[in-house]
This record gives structure tokens, C-alpha cells and sequence, in this order.
């Protein structure tokens, strides 16, 4: 899905992704970890049919692109007919595998056949002592570098998950060292947000995310692959002052009228190759949603305001018409710093930490250093 094919794809009629959580199910105890997942399923998880009339709504509705996400989503036994299911709607399908002694190479090989067209896996640093530490498993450094290499020789396009933060921030050239030469078709790298086991842990600052952001830039002008910032919509910001500056212009000068869509996306239009680049920056709500484990629709799976259940309700009447993902796409509500800034339409803050942060959704984003012109 390029973007000259989804030009006027209306964010307010469809999202451009959907994630659905399959399962909460995981063997792995992550640090960050947003569900605070357990080893076992519950009880309440979406059943089959309940699962194949979710993927149908998903391509009623319009929406390119479905994410099969978890915990571990091959603790649903059904996922290799999940997937396929998908496929045969024409959708464009990733999942997101723990990597443990369950992600054998005949699993990797049978999510392939069946149709996945995109495989991820997390890598959070460069050392395997320190990537271990932080997912409290022994080995899965090693044991996810060896899944990136047999998805690649299978054909299967892989794409690597970062959380950038305190425990990796000073070492983040090592882990763009690594990850550039996996051979991957898209990177997506994610800012924490206080949630779940997440909530035990330090946040870096506004003036670290920028600093995070100049080494994302610059890999951004020479990388093979895709770059997706996740909960942290300012790098779109940080990303068109740059790009201003590169043509001689004073990004200070700025105003509403400089930033719109078209605009910004003309600017990032860059590798090919993954499952998808959105047409335009999406955020919580707005072109993505977050479909739990038991059917519930959130605005994204860090922020914890339910719009209502699949089981209750239609996935495309949720999207539509639920109040809070209807208030979230409406740039006018945002509060503080992101209400008066210029950059709002095209980024609009990260609704997930200004939520866990100050317990508003629509108030500013506390980890942008960006101050508005008066």
C-alpha cells in the first residue's frame, strides 16, 4: 500500500490499521511490557468465529492493513487460519511473535505459507546481556537475530520493534549499527508510555526525545527501509524543521498556514517495500485503532478509554461514531502547548502520555521541547 493509492483516505471514515490484540497469553515478563501479560489465555479472549467476523469487519470497513498482535499471538492455535482468512479479503497482514522456544523455524515457514506478509520482532538494544535484562529472558537476543535471518531466507519481509528510553538512549547507535544490517523492511521505533510495567519505569525527558530524534533523521536519509515513530507523533514535527532547514528556511517562522498534509507528506515519502505507509500521520483514534483481546476498541493500547465492544456493536459504527475517538480527531480540543501549535494537524501529541501523564487525554503532550510561537 503506497501512498499514491490511498491519496484522500479519510481518517475519519476508516482507519489505516487496525491492531488486534489475539490473545494476552505470553511466556515472556517484559520490563515495559503495556498488558502486563500472563502465560495462560483468558477465558473472555475472542472465540474463532468471533475472530473471523472481526478480520471481515476490518475489510468492510476499508482498512488496507491488519496487525495480529498480543502477548504472543501464536498462543492462538489458529492464527495460521486467521491469517489466511484475512488474506483471502485481500487485507495486508503482520503479526507480531514472542521470540521463544515456540518460535521454531516450521512456525515462522507456516505463518509464510499461509499468506503473512510481514513478521516483527523486538530488539531493544545491541548486547545481548542488556536486550535479555530487559525482556528477563536468557537467550532471546540471540534466538531473534536467528528469526530475523530465517524470515529473511524464507522471503518473509521482517520488520524490527525498539523501545527507545532510558536503558538504550546512549546506546542507540549501537542498535541502529545492528539493525541496519538485518536486511528488515521497516523499523518501528516506540517511545514509552507510562502503562502497565511501564509505569515502574523512568521516562526520558522533552530534550532526550530530540536527541533521539536527530539519530532517527539522519538514518531516516540513508536507511533501505521504513521508519515509523510510534507515541511520539512531535518527531513529524522535529522532521519538518529539518527538512525546512535543509532548503534555507527558518523553521521559527512557522505558522498554521505552513503545516498541512500534503505539505509534510511530500517530504517523507522515502523506502518501499513493507506492508504499508500510512498516507498521513496517525494517531490514537485517528487512521489507527486497538481491538483487545476480548473485542474491546481502544483509541491505541496505551491509552486505556474504551469506545466500545465488537461484540456490542459494529467495528466501523465504533470507529465512526464512538465520542471519544470522534473528540480525538478533532485537532480544536487539544489543550495547552498542542491546542496552539502549528504542527497539531500533522502530529497532535502523543494522546496516550498526555493521558497517563495528567490524566486528560486532550491535554498537552509533556515530552515535546517544541514552545509555539505566541
Amino acid at each position: 500500500m503506497m501512498h499514491g493509492a490511498l491519496e484522500g483516505f479519510d481518517f475519519s471514515k476508516r482507519p489505516f490499521l487496525v491492531i488486534w490484540e489475539t490473545t494476552r497469553a505470553c511466556d515472556l515478563a517484559c520490563i515495559h511490557c503495556r498488558a502486563s501479560a500472563e502465560p495462560n489465555p483468558m477465558p473472555d479472549e475472542l472465540g474463532h468465529d468471533e475472530a473471523l467476523r472481526l478480520i471481515k469487519e476490518v475489510r468492510e470497513m476499508g482498512t488496507p492493513i491488519i496487525i495480529f498482535s498480543g502477548g504472543d499471538p501464536l498462543k492462538r492455535q489458529d492464527l495460521p487460519e486467521l491469517i489466511r482468512y484475512a488474506k483471502s479479503l485481500g487485507l495486508r497482514t503482520g503479526a507480531i511473535p514472542a521470540v521463544t522456544p515456540a518460535l521454531t523455524p516450521d512456525r515462522i515457514k507456516n505463518l509464510k505459507n499461509f499468506g503473512l506478509d510481514q513478521i516483527a520482532f523486538s530488539l531493544d538494544a545491541a548486547r545481548a546481556e542488556e536486550h535479555d535484562a530487559f525482556r528477563r529472558t536468557e537467550g532471546v537476543f540471540n534466538r531473534t537475530l536467528e528469526s530475523v535471518r530465517l524470515a529473511n531466507e524464507m522471503g518473509l519481509a521482517v520488520q524490527i520493534n525498539s523501545l527507545i528510553n532510558v536503558h538504550n538512549l546512549e546506546r542507540m547507535d549501537e542498535l541502529i549499527h545492528l539493525i541496519e544490517g538485518l536486511g528488515i523492511v521497516f523499523w518501528e521505533v516506540f517511545f514509552l508510555v507510562p502503562v502497565g510495567r511501564g509505569t515502574e519505569l523512568p521516562l526520558i525527558n522533552a530534550s532526550k526525545f530530540e536527541e533521539a530524534f536527530s539519530k532517527i533523521y539522519a538514518l531516516s536519509k540513508r536507511a533501505s527501509f521504513i521508519i515509523k515513530i510510534t507515541e511520539a507523533p512531535h518527531y513529524r514535527r522535529y522532521y519538518f524543521e529539518q527538512e525546512m532547514m535543509r532548503e534555507g528556511l527558518d523553521p521559527r517562522s512557522v505558522r498554521d498556514s505552513d503545516v498541512d498534509l500534503p505539505n509534510y507528506m511530500k517530504r517523507v515519502q522515502g523506502p518501499k517495500g513493507s506492508i504499508g505507509r500510512a498516507p498521513q500521520g496517525v494517531n490514537s483514534g485517528k487512521g489507527f485503532i486497538f481491538i483487545s483481546y476480548r473485542g474491546e476498541v481502544f483509541p491505541s493500547g496505551f491509552l486505556p478509554l474504551s469506545a466500545g465492544s465488537i461484540r456490542e456493536a459494529s467495528l466501523i459504527d465504533i470507529y465512526q461514531n464512538a465520542p471519544i475517538l470522534k473528540k480525538l480527531r478533532d485537532s480544536s480540543l487539544l489543550k495547552g502547548r498542542c491546542g496552539v501549535c502549528p504542527y497539531r494537524n500533522i502530529c497532535g501529541g502523543s494522546r496516550s502520555r498526555a493521558y497517563a501523564m495528567t490524566g486528560d487525554c486532550l491535554d498537552e503532550d509533556l515530552c515535546c521541547a517544541y514552545q509555539p510561537p505566541v
